[in-house]
């Protein structure tokens, strides 16, 4: 069973940065700069879709949409594994 399901609200553990690629150095996240900062720990955000990718499928994927502003203004989901989300309880 997966540890958050979709609407569930969350909470980055730490901060999430868009990683490079290894391969050519280029962001995970096109049109986002590599290194960028996603989300700082502590960011509150919603579980809007929960997958596996294929290099891991015994791992779950959350897709996440963090909050960007005081008004709960919401980014665009990015991917998120079970460590690097905590929720409420």
């Amino acid at each position: 069973m997966s540890r958050f399901q979709m609407g569930d609200m969350v909470f980055a553990a730490h901060d999430l940065y868009n990683e490079s690629l290894e391969e050519t150095g280029e962001s995970s996240i096109p049109g986002v700069e590599p290194d960028a900062l996603l989300a700082a720990a502590g960011t509150r955000g919603v579980v809007v879709n929960v997958g596996h990718a294929q290099e891991m499928p015994n791992e779950e994927i959350y897709l996440v949409r963090f909050e960007i502003d005081a008004d709960g203004t919401l980014a665009e989901p990015i991917g998120c594994l079970s460590d690097e989300l905590s929720g409420l309880n």
